[in-house]
């Protein structure tokens, strides 16, 4: 009887999947993202309510693995309301399994916030700036991404 009460938590254990989601500022995302190092972040704006977000997400995710090796950094930012974290946003998540850093942005002045990204931002989810501070590249995307522009973005900005 030990033993399979013990395999049932073991089974449990591998099967379960939970990822922790902080809840952050734009001035905690900038001081992530505008460093000094030669990490390439690549900072996905979405959300569980966005069709084409929640379509592109496998890629970023594929993404995160192929590079973890890597300086490469996915970071996911959810721009669902706060209040939904427990109720919406985790069990999402946790749903589809998602690998790469999640964090939601509780910002409510999109007029604050958004420049701060990318000034040619209308506020349109999906969206995604990919930047390499060191090698002072910003690129701005407001649409759909898949894994072969992420990853033809980040090959090119390696060669540099």
């Amino acid at each position: 009887m030990k033993q399979r009460i013990f395999l049932f938590f073991i089974l449990i254990s591998f099967s379960s999947f939970s990822q922790n989601i902080p809840v952050i500022k734009i001035g905690d995302l900038e001081k992530r993202i505008y460093n000094s190092s030669d990490t390439t972040y690549i900072v996905n704006f979405w959300a569980t309510w966005c069709a084409p977000c929640v379509k592109e997400l496998p890629d970023f995710d594929s993404i995160s693995k192929t590079y973890k090796d890597e300086k490469v950094k996915v970071l996911l930012v959810t721009m669902d309301f706060k209040e939904d974290l427990e109720t919406k946003v985790k069990p999402f998540v946790n749903k589809k399994k998602i690998y790469s850093e999640i964090q939601l942005l509780d910002e409510s002045n999109a007029d604050y916030f958004i420049p701060k990204i990318a000034n040619e931002w209308t506020g349109a989810l999906p969206a995604t700036v990919i930047i390499n501070n060191k090698k002072n590249i910003k690129h701005f995307f407001e649409k759909k991404l898949n894994y072969e522009f992420l990853k033809t973005e980040i090959e090119t900005i390696s060669k540099q």
